[in-house]
């Protein structure tokens, strides 16, 4: 795996290894609205994961997802820490937490 100091770093670091797709979540689904395309939790997979901690601002904590899709499409999703299951849905949530620590 890769190390990266920042956010946009490991956003710009994946991109340029190939995850484009800029994703979103949604109600029991990640969505790329540039593209039709729309990801159950069981089309998709977690290669990496890269967390982020503010020295002084919770504000600043981010989650950086590297996901691909069974099919093969390679994008991110960047969250705040906590994904809340409200709105998102429980079997969201068991996906993007079950990555290894």
């Amino acid at each position: 795996m890769f190390t990266y100091d920042t956010v946009v770093e490991a956003v710009e670091g994946l991109k340029q290894r190939g995850y484009s797709i800029d994703f979103n979540i949604e109600p029991g689904r990640l969505v790329c609205h540039q593209t039709p395309l729309s990801l159950a939790p069981a089309d998709f997979g977690i290669a990496e994961v890269y967390r982020f901690e503010g020295n002084s601002d919770p504000d600043d904590e981010a989650v950086v997802y590297a996901i691909e899709s069974t099919n093969g499409q390679k994008g991110l999703l960047v969250t705040g820490y906590g994904i809340s299951a409200e709105g998102v849905g429980e079997e969201m949530i068991k996906k993007l937490t079950s990555y290894p620590r």
